[in-house]
């Protein structure tokens, strides 16, 4: 990690992603900002920037304040940023002349010309400039013309950390060490200097370091004894750590701290030392004798020993948890309050011990929010602008999202308790899958594979679609014939597991398409690439279907024949588009006469709609197949194209002309 302390030091910096606050504690509040910048630096290959300032800003703005307690130092905020994964940190200069910059001078000296910042990840009160004049809103007007945007840390989340830093000084005052280490993610820190004491504790057998925070407005815990964990010079080590005025020795009376180091016999005075406390042992007590002290103190050191013991078998736990894949599961909703009360519970139940469970909000119009903030409070809720759609809503909610995996699952689907295991085994058994799916089975009539993905998609040689379990419009009955793990063409939306680096780095989804055959596209870049996608039938959910958007709807035949005609100009050989793409145009008239045989006429002027709109956009798809082509050769492990998965006859032609119906016919 990078720190720079002189702004006019700076480098370039490249694709900047930047956040901005005192980030006092780095409690888990902060982590989860911090989450969301790294996440959504590396989704466009740039760097994480904390920007902090140093004093405080209320030290200078009102001077005489002498109520602020800090729960680090800016060292100790140094370093647990860096703890916690931030490319740089910018360490401001905090003074009267930097207070008096207009909020036009903030943004453009100090902001764009500093930074060149391409994201922004801002409280929703977040105020700047002088009186505080400057908002989100006007950093948002400005970014238009200076080419960032801005990310919105939500109401609640912004209300969440204030409220997480309050209890953290609550319980710290009250000296309730191991709260304010769950609160924080990490135990309290106090580093400062070895300084000369009385050098009591060392003629009773138990020799103390005296330290100096140095700083006046750094919070200390109350009066008493604390197991502690002691750096010297990078050296850890245990200790008890003596906050308190003395009583036993009253001639020597005033507040100290000092710290018994065990095993330990150096001297080291004038050197620093960073204590990380633990837990309380005990209050202050007064003793009538230095041997009554010191019979006490061997007390609290077996006590002491016992809790670090506890302590380093924990960390033990927390490293081997650590190990395992951080996976996040990432719902997209929109005006779907009624899906999240049904099925975000079984959800909450998925037995997997490193996840994540995010709902990113597409802009509702309904109480989909509210319910949220009131029944599951415990989620991560991403609250997006605007509606993007299903595939730009998903670009723009895990560009916020940090893991290994993304589980996109749709806010119409149960999940069974184990269904997540199975998926994320496969995939850690073998780095060539790059995503993988559940069986999905009919929520209504769960016998049968669900429309949305079957046991697994395929498609023909015309890059027409199908499920293992589901042909056009026809749903097979689930009794096992599909139950093996192999490889497939696509993996449904509806339930996608997907390596995080190769979502970002494949692309992500196309926005253009706002819903439908997004991920058709995205696995087929995937195994464009070489890679594999695969369905783990051991893992079951049960969808709704067209929760979202109903199947049977003309928006969605235009979305299908519009996207379907996007993916095939993308994906397919130059070569082959020279024939294919009339050869397409017309199967989609002959699927026009169908629907004027069935009486839909909205679903005939879909189609034609649809391909007005595509020979609208051909432009557009072709720069996007150039684009794409360099990420999918920076990401390839093959020089060819995985084609698992591809049926070479015709689906049309099998269903319609030769009376096929299942999977297994073909």
């Amino acid at each position: 990690m990078n720190v720079f302390n002189d702004l006019n030091d700076l480098p370039k910096f490249q694709n900047a992603v930047i956040t901005i606050g005192s980030f006092d504690g780095v409690h888990k509040g902060h982590q989860e900002i911090l989450q969301r910048v790294n996440a959504l630096a590396r989704s466009v290959n740039g760097e994480s920037i904390v920007i902090t300032f140093h004093p405080h800003p209320r030290l200078i703005v009102y001077p005489n304040d002498k109520s602020l307690r800090l729960i680090t130092t800016i060292d100790e905020k140094v370093q647990l940023l860096e703890r916690y994964g931030v490319d740089n940190v910018v360490v401001v200069p905090f003074t009267i002349a930097f207070s008096q910059q207009s909020a036009d001078e903030y943004i453009q000296k100090f902001l764009v010309e500093k930074f060149q910042p391409k994201y922004i990840v801002i409280g929703y009160d977040h105020r700047f400039g002088l009186a505080r004049r400057g908002d989100i809103n006007y950093l948002r007007w400005h970014g238009k013309d200076a080419g960032f945007k801005v990310i919105e840390i939500a109401r609640q989340d912004v209300h969440d950390i204030a409220v997480s830093s309050t209890k953290i000084r609550e319980a710290l005052l009250s000296g309730k060490m191991r709260e304010a280490s769950r609160l924080m993610g990490h135990h309290f820190m106090l580093s400062g200097t070895v300084v000369h004491g009385q050098k009591i504790g060392a003629k009773i057998g138990f020799p103390t370091a005296n330290l100096d925070p140095g700083h006046k407005h750094k919070l200390i815990p109350p009066i008493g004894i604390f197991a502690v964990k002691v750096t010297h010079q990078k050296q850890t080590y245990g200790g008890m750590l003596y906050i308190g005025d003395r009583p036993t020795l009253e001639e020597h009376s005033n507040i100290t701290i000092e710290v018994n180091i065990f095993d330990f016999d150096r001297q080291i005075y004038g050197d620093r030392l960073k204590l990380e406390i633990i837990e309380r042992v005990r209050d202050d007590m007064k003793f009538e004798s230095l041997e009554e002290l010191s019979a006490q103190l061997a007390k609290d050191k077996e006590d002491s020993l016992r809790i670090l013991e506890q302590e380093k078998k924990a960390e033990e736990e927390k490293a081997a948890f650590e190990m395992l894949p951080k996976v996040a599961v990432v719902i997209l909703n929109y005006n779907g309050s009624e899906y999240l009360r049904q099925f975000l519970p079984s959800v909450k139940a998925t037995k997997y011990p490193r996840l994540s469970i995010v709902v990113a909000d597409n802009a509702s119009t309904d109480n989909s929010v509210e319910v949220m903030q009131k029944q599951f409070p415990e989620i991560q809720l991403l609250q997006l602008p605007e509606n993007y759609g299903f595939a730009e809503g998903y670009n723009q909610a895990l560009q916020q999202v940090s893991a290994d995996y993304f589980v996109l699952l749709n806010s119409d689907v149960e999940v069974t308790e184990d269904w997540l295991s199975p998926m994320i085994e496969l995939m850690e058994r073998d780095e060539t899958v790059a995503a993988c799916q559940p069986k999905i089975l009919d929520f209504q009539n769960q016998e049968y594979f669900e429309y949305a993905g079957g046991a697994g998609g395929w498609i023909d040689r015309y890059a027409y679609p199908l499920c293992r379990g589901r042909i056009f419009g026809v749903t097979e009955k689930d009794e096992g014939q599909y139950d093996d793990t192999q490889e497939i063409f696509w993996a449904t939306g509806a339930a996608l597991c997907i390596r995080a680096r190769l979502f970002h780095g494949a692309g992500g989804f196309d926005k253009d398409y706002f819903a439908h055959s997004e991920e058709i596209d995205l696995c087929w870049r995937l195994k464009r690439a070489g890679f594999k996608i695969m369905v783990r039938p051991r893992s079951v959910v049960y969808h709704v279907g067209g929760g979202t958007l109903n199947y049977n709807t003309p928006r969605k035949s235009f979305l299908n024949f519009r996207n379907s005609l996007f993916t095939l100009l993308k994906n397919e050989p130059t070569s082959k588009l020279m024939w294919l793409i009339p050869f397409r145009l017309i199967l989609d008239g002959l699927a026009g006469i169908l629907f004027l045989f069935q009486g839909k006429f909205k679903h005939i002027k879909a189609i034609i709609d649809a391909h007005q709109s595509f020979f609208r956009q051909t432009n557009l798809m072709w720069k996007k197949r150039k684009y794409l082509n360099e990420k999918i050769q920076k990401i390839s492990i093959s020089n060819e194209p995985n084609l698992e998965g591809r049926y070479k006859g015709s689906i049309v032609w099998k269903y319609y002309g030769r009376g096929v119906r299942h999977f297994k016919q073909l």
